[in-house]
């Protein structure tokens, strides 16, 4: 069965984690190009301030304070999309959080609370939007990771929070597109390093800064994919040069893979202490310097 999507000029788009980021950018080029935007995260003051700014540039956007790793609170998500805008056609989970540390280090609440933001988040907003998304057919647009399929030391449960979405979002591409036929499609989007706050809102058990390796990808890059994928039905796509090398070397080479993991270990921090070591896992960030400064362009991404 052909899926056809509309034009995001026509569409009503659905964006988690929207008050930084990669979320942030999607939302603006979204808007740019005439999308009505239902934008969710849990910083109010923040997320406010961005449909605002949308709204008084000429763009039609309103704010949901939402935490995903509670599905009640994506239901109201959906209904209030619903309730403005009549319809859901686009649903993009893009909530998440980073966590620096060796997997012995972790303890398992903070573990599991990441996991209940960056995979049940995840699975909470798929099957919610689902419903809705099988009325008049769309798109369920999913954000993993390069490490979806490769992997990191020092961020090992992140990395398993990613794999576990790619292992969700393909189980559930072939029962919403090849079982049930239905108008939908589902898509992972896995980007390499992006240049944004992720760092300084991550939990930090290391006993330094932590930093995404270099080179970066530019936000803007991975918000064209997402929205590419908003109109045009994609299984799943890499995005940044380094995203498809990883993601082919961990299927093809997988032991020269371990070998590079290990020498990028010295590439993801900075020569300095943890600034905010618990970083946004338990507390929303309602402005990037709550977060700490960041060292790169990526803070001006996530700031007001």
């Amino acid at each position: 069965m052909a899926i056809k999507l509309k034009k995001l000029s026509e569409q009503v788009m659905v964006i988690t984690g929207a008050s930084s980021g990669i979320g942030l950018e999607t939302a603006e080029q979204a808007a740019k190009k005439g999308a009505k935007l239902v934008l969710a995260a849990r910083s109010e003051e923040t997320l406010k301030e961005v449909a605002d700014r949308i709204n008084k540039n000429g763009g039609e956007a309103i704010a949901v304070v939402c935490d995903v790793a509670d599905r009640q609170q994506l239901v109201r998500l959906a209904n209030e999309a619903v309730r403005r805008f009549g319809r859901i056609d686009t649903w993009v989970n893009n909530a998440g959080l980073g966590m620096w540390g060796r997997l012995d280090q972790v303890n398992e609440t903070d573990a599991r609370k990441l996991f209940d933001i960056n995979y049940w988040g995840v699975v909470n907003g798929s099957l919610v939007a689902l419903p809705h998304l099988k009325k008049n057919g769309g798109a369920l647009i999913n954000i993993g990771s390069e490490v979806s399929d490769a992997f990191m030391p020092l961020m090992g449960m992140y990395t398993a929070s990613k794999h576990a979405v790619k292992g969700f979002t393909d189980a559930l591409r072939v029962e919403v597109e090849v079982l049930d036929e239905a108008p939908v499609s589902v898509t992972l989007i896995q980007p390499t390093a992006t240049d944004t706050p992720f760092p300084q809102h991550a939990r930090n058990y290391t006993e330094q800064e932590a930093k995404l390796p270099d080179p970066m990808i530019e936000p803007k890059q991975v918000a064209e994919a997402i929205l590419d994928a908003a109109e045009n039905p994609t299984r799943d796509q890499p995005v940044g040069s380094k995203s498809f090398l990883n993601v082919a070397i961990a299927k093809v080479l997988p032991k020269f893979g371990d070998m590079m993991s290990a020498r990028e270990v010295g590439k993801i921090h900075y020569d300095e202490p943890p600034r905010h070591p618990e970083g946004s896992l338990n507390r929303a960030s309602e402005d990037v310097q709550d977060a700490g400064q960041t060292h790169g362009s990526g803070g001006k991404v996530g700031k007001k």
